[in-house]
C-alpha cells in the first residue's frame, strides 16, 4: 500500500476496530470516490459528522479502518497498511468483542494476557511512527439482548477480563479510555437492552449515539494537543 502523505495543518483521527466500527463502510481504493460511504452507518460516522461540521475551518480528515470479525490479533496482522501508513494524529480502536465470542465458539479468541501483549504493541508501533499520536481506547460492551441472552453471563465472564485490560493498556500509555459498559447498563433503566444493542454485540442507531456521545465526552478535544 502507498503510504499516505501528510498533508500541513491537517490533522488524521483514524478509527480501529472491529465491525462496531466497520459500520458497513464501502472498502477499497476503486470506491473511495464515495464519499458517502466511507465512513460506515455507525459512531465513527456519528464524530466525524460533529467535529467537522463544529470544526471545519481545522482540516480534521477522518478515517475508518475498521473491519467486520477482527480480533485484536487480526488487527495486528493489518497494522501497518491500516495504521501506520494513515499517519494519524488521533488513533481510536475499539477492540475485545470478537476476541471474547471466538473464545467462548472455538478458543480462537486472545486470553487476557495475550489480548494484553498484543495491545500493547500495537500502540508500541503506532508511537514509534508517530511519537506526538493520541490514542484512544473504547471499552468493549455486551448487553443481554438478542441471541446473547442465552449466554449473557458467559459473555460477561470472558469480557469482563478484557475490559479490565482495556483499562490497564489505557492507564499505561497515557490513552484516553472511553467506558461504554457501565453506560449501557444505566441506559437499561430507560429501555430495554435491544433498544441500544440489538443482538448483544452490536449496537442500534441509538446504540451507535451513545458511544458516540462518550467519545466526545472523553476525547473530543484530543486533536487540539497534535
Amino acid at each position: 500500500m502507498e503510504e499516505k502523505k501528510a498533508e500541513p495543518g491537517k490533522k488524521v483521527i483514524l478509527f480501529q476496530g472491529d465491525s462496531i466500527t466497520d459500520g458497513g463502510r464501502l472498502r477499497g481504493k476503486e470506491n473511495e470516490w464515495d464519499l458517502n460511504h466511507q465512513m460506515g452507518h455507525g459512531y465513527a460516522f456519528l464524530i466525524n459528522c460533529i467535529l467537522g461540521t463544529k470544526y471545519p475551518g481545522e482540516h480534521l480528515e477522518f478515517y475508518n479502518r475498521g473491519l467486520s470479525g477482527n480480533r485484536i490479533a487480526d488487527l495486528y496482522g493489518r497494522w501497518k497498511e491500516d495504521c501506520l501508513c494513515m499517519k494519524p494524529d488521533v488513533l481510536s480502536i475499539m477492540v475485545g468483542a470478537n476476541d471474547c465470542g471466538f473464545t467462548l465458539q472455538d478458543h480462537t479468541g486472545s486470553e487476557p494476557e495475550r489480548f494484553e501483549k498484543i495491545y500493547q504493541l500495537l500502540l508500541e508501533e503506532a508511537r514509534e511512527a508517530n511519537p506526538q499520536i493520541r490514542l484512544v481506547l473504547c471499552e468493549p460492551f455486551t448487553l443481554p439482548s438478542g441471541v446473547r441472552k442465552t449466554d449473557y453471563e458467559d459473555w460477561k465472564r470472558v469480557l469482563a477480563p478484557l475490559q479490565e485490560k482495556t483499562r490497564r493498556v489505557a492507564e499505561r500509555n497515557g490513552a484516553v479510555f472511553v467506558p461504554l459498559q457501565e453506560r449501557f447498563l444505566e441506559l437499561l433503566q430507560v429501555r430495554e437492552a435491544e433498544y441500544w444493542i440489538w443482538d448483544g454485540i452490536h449496537p442500534t442507531v441509538c446504540g451507535h449515539q451513545v458511544i458516540a456521545e462518550q467519545w466526545l465526552k472523553y476525547a473530543g478535544e484530543l486533536w487540539r494537543e497534535v
